[in-house]
């Protein structure tokens, strides 16, 4: 091993540095490439992590919503499940037993409801609160009626007349015939 180097050492030297340095040098552009292309790739990632970042807060934020909802649809069946165990018969039966004319009908009838609710409010339940009223008024009606006929059956030729409107009331006669 020496200790110093000759001269034909350090040309060797000098011959292999320059066959390094421009082997370098033509390397700089291709690393100069990659360093741009792990710049954009280091852009990419971090925008990447921004969006899933983005993505676990709000799948968060739903499961969250989630878990209230479940809490109060679990605390809505608890409530609901004996009705509907007491009514299962009765539905299967209905959905057994229903059929499609019916059910159009009913729905017919649900669109007639406001109106017919409208002509009860504005015409029957207005007669229905003097019906209470006219009761009295029949009864006396239906006595002077008796007491009419009473008189009129006592009246010359009018027994024949009665005989035919009692036959009529019957059916035996036409309104022609009387």
């Amino acid at each position: 091993m020496r200790l110093v180097p000759t001269p034909r050492d350090v040309l060797g030297v000098v011959e292999r540095g320059s066959d390094a340095l421009e082997q370098l040098l033509a390397a700089a552009p291709r690393m100069t490439r990659l360093l741009t292309d792990v710049e954009q790739l280091v852009t990419q990632v971090a925008e990447l992590v921004r969006r899933i970042e983005a993505s676990r807060t709000a799948v968060d934020q739903l499961v969250g919503r989630i878990d209230g909802t479940a809490a109060r649809v679990a605390v809505l069946l608890d409530r609901l499940e004996p009705p509907l165990t007491t009514l299962q018969p009765t539905l299967e039966r209905l959905a057994d037993t229903t059929d499609a004319r019916e059910v159009d009908a009913l729905v017919a009838l649900i669109d007639h409801l406001p109106r017919l609710v409208g002509q009860l409010e504005k015409d029957v339940l207005p007669v229905l609160t003097t019906l209470g009223s006219v009761a009295p008024d029949l009864h006396d009606l239906l006595d002077t009626s008796r007491e009419l006929n009473g008189m009129l059956a006592k009246m010359p030729g009018f027994g024949r007349v009665r005989r035919r409107v009692e036959d009529r009331q019957a059916g035996l006669l036409d309104d022609d015939d009387v």
